[in-house]
């Protein structure tokens, strides 16, 4: 396969977020591909039939490939700590090993669960990453192994993902769960419209930065998130107040303001604007 006029991009774990991405990709006149076991693709996405686990069948599936650009964000299905691993470091090491070139950009999509919690205190990108799970721990590894392998390597962390068919929170509101108001507990989201159209406009910026934050434009308590949906539901407020609790502000706060300074604008910059368009569209 030729390089053609056009940019070319291979988005390995070609999901939900990954054809999102490809199909603002090809409106931009990009050329994308992507890589996914199973399942069709719409087009003008093309698809490439491979897993990221099994470097034989990578190698012959994309050794063909010359992409100016790869998005890695692939999906686990074992979540443990050996499915993180074979996916997240193991699939990438065989996906650059098949490519017969590196491609001149990375971008590698990654999780919020590097941080640590922290409370009322504000996070960004310069705050020093201390997971304090297990999958934060593979992630970061994961990170700085991009990151010292692979040149112009970005990496974007996204936070909880929301929108069509991820209702969790609707959910937990129409179920009558509740939260408690004090200690507040600190949230962060991205609606997954955004998720891809971050993805988008970080390929199309000519000096990313080497590590952005994926999260909308304020980080919300549980009960503020619960509230807002229970009063859209006519349903009673989530939130209840405990006289014997006591203790810090739990969670994190992290910002976006890397990712709107080089560019970026929300087309959801709050939860209000997501989950509004989310309810209104399921009427």
């Amino acid at each position: 396969m030729t390089r053609e006029a056009r940019p070319s991009c291979l988005i390995a774990g070609c999901g939900d977020v990954g054809t999102r991405a490809g199909l603002r990709l090809a409106e931009r006149g990009w050329r994308v591909l992507g890589l996914r076991r199973s399942g069709p693709l719409p087009a003008p996405i093309e698809p490439v039939r491979a897993d990221l686990t099994d470097p034989l069948a990578l190698a012959s599936a994309v050794g063909g490939i010359v992409a100016d650009a790869i998005v890695y964000l692939p999906t686990p299905d074992d979540r443990t700590p050996e499915g993180y691993r074979r996916v997240y470091l193991d699939g990438l090491r065989h996906l650059l090993a098949a490519l017969p070139g590196t491609p001149a950009r990375c971008l590698w999509v990654g999780s919020t669960a590097v941080h640590a919690e922290s409370g009322d205190r504000w996070q960004d990108e310069e705050t020093p990453p201390r997971p304090d799970t297990w999958n934060g721990r593979l992630l970061l590894e994961a990170e700085r192994w991009v990151s010292a392998e692979v040149p112009n390597a970005t990496v974007l962390r996204l936070a909880g993902l929301y929108g069509p068919g991820r209702d969790w929170m609707i959910r937990r509101v129409r179920a009558g769960e509740s939260c408690r108001a004090d200690p507040p507990h600190w949230t962060n989201r991205i609606h997954v419209d955004d998720a891809a159209g971050a993805i988008a406009h970080l390929l199309s910026i000519e000096e990313p930065a080497r590590v952005y934050l994926g999260v909308d434009e304020e980080p919300a308590t549980d009960c503020a998130v619960l509230g807002h949906l229970a009063r859209r539901l006519g349903l009673p407020d989530a939130a209840y107040a405990d006289a014997s609790s006591s203790g810090d502000a739990t969670g994190k706060r992290l910002s976006s303001a890397r990712l709107r300074r080089c560019g970026y604008r929300f087309r959801y910059p709050t939860f209000r604007e997501g989950y509004d368009a989310l309810l209104g569209a399921a009427g």
